[in-house]
């Protein structure tokens, strides 16, 4: 049995992560290497100071450029958007893992005949004319539909068979224009052989497992416990992940470790061993701050971030402005093998500025200037990953 102390697991955590010592990747191949390994990050299109997977990204990969995720998921074709843990970006090579949430939204076709009579009609004019947005063509009034895969609720009639065609795998996005959406046939750009490919687990169980694998890697060192992290899994259950698990750890694909002060037991990917042995070995590890994303893999499971790092963090964007504690779109800042506190940073396009609202610190950090000049540094690099020439701080913490 191997037993870490709360500061080791929260090493390896941060170092499984790519959150801790040296940058382990960089540029554009770096960061296709790092969503390979987490197996998807969370999209989300709300852009006030870079979109959520940017943000994760560039916390972990040097030299990180938002085009660069453009560029891997519109012109390279090596990335694609689609359902996942809620909406994802996910390597291309997983494409035939999805074959069942698309066939549930063909399936849920059957229901909706003033859907289904304009499928044939969309794909002509897009075979026709190439990428389209909702806009681009015009089908009077609007319908109640609802996706098998949980992603939207109808509205328009255009927009409507628009994303019944992509939840069902006819349609690729093709390229995105601010938060608009264009389609095009997903055959004319994901490879013959991944778009034909068999389904490789149609059992569900075997997907399930598939897929608490997957997220176990994306988060490094999880418990078996209801969490966010499990999220859009079809069909789980606690007893079938209970029994996932013991699986799992019968075949030596995960490792089972007992952390001080903690009740339950966490597991990791076996062939993460060495990244244990190192923490294990009390390395010297170099500190990074970071400010992290709000739907980072790391933070996918908040009550074991509660339990292993004592930091509590609660999204607020979609809280009202009478309840908010922080702000609306606050990130959480990381400094070594801690959280020190949270930012609060938007960027003004019409002066490319970023304009940092405000700065909260954790109980028993104190504010030195040391701390302060680590924090412009950081924020210095936020505004060039923002495209921003200038810094304006209006927080008042300092």
């Amino acid at each position: 049995m191997i037993t870490l102390t709360n500061r080791q697991a929260r090493q390896f955590m941060l170092l499984k992560q790519g959150l801790l010592d040296d940058y382990i990747v960089s540029g554009k191949q770096g960061a296709l290497d790092y969503i390979r390994r987490a197996g998807c990050i969370q999209f989300d299109p709300i852009d006030l100071c870079g979109k959520n997977a940017e943000i994760t990204l560039q916390a972990r990969v040097k030299g990180f450029k938002k085009t660069m995720l453009y560029d891997l998921l519109y012109k390279d074709r090596l990335l694609f958007d689609y359902p996942d843990k809620q909406l994802s970006i996910i390597p291309i090579e997983f494409w035939p893992y999805f074959e069942r949430f698309r066939q549930a939204a063909r399936e849920n076709l059957d229901h909706h005949p003033e859907i289904m009579q304009h499928i044939q009609p969309v794909r002509s004019y897009i075979e026709e004319h190439g990428a389209i947005c909702s806009d681009d063509f015009k089908l009077e009034g609007n319908t109640k539909w609802w996706s098998a895969i949980n992603w939207s609720s109808g509205g328009k009639l255009s927009r409507s068979v628009l994303e019944q065609m992509y939840s069902g795998g006819d349609l690729i996005v093709h390229h995105k224009k601010g938060a608009r959406r264009y389609y095009d046939l997903a055959e004319r750009h994901v490879p013959t052989d991944i778009l034909n490919a068999p389904n490789p687990l149609p059992d569900d169980y075997e997907h399930m497992k598939w897929c608490i694998f997957r997220r176990i890697e994306a988060v490094g060192l999880i418990w078996n416990r209801a969490s966010g992290a499990w999220l859009n899994i079809w069909g789980l259950t606690a007893d079938i992940r209970n029994k996932i698990f013991a699986q799992l750890l019968e075949e030596g694909q995960i490792t089972e470790v007992t952390v001080e002060g903690l009740k339950s037991k966490l597991y990791f990917c076996t062939k993460d061993m060495p990244l244990i042995e190192r923490v294990l070995e009390n390395s010297k590890l170099k500190p990074r701050c970071e400010f992290i994303a709000p739907l980072d893999p790391f933070m996918w499971d908040k009550p074991l971030i509660k339990a292993l790092f004592n930091f509590e963090y609660t999204w607020e964007i979609y809280t009202p402005p009478n309840k908010r504690k922080y702000g609306v779109y606050v990130l959480p800042v990381l400094y070594g093998d801690s959280f020190i506190g949270r930012v609060e940073p938007v960027r003004d396009r019409k002066t490319d500025t970023l304009v940092v609202k405000n700065t909260w610190y954790e109980d028993g950090i104190k504010q030195t200037k040391k701390l302060d000049a680590l924090i412009t540094t950081r924020l210095k690099k936020f505004a060039g990953f923002n495209d921003c020439k200038n810094i304006t701080r209006t927080d008042l913490c300092l």
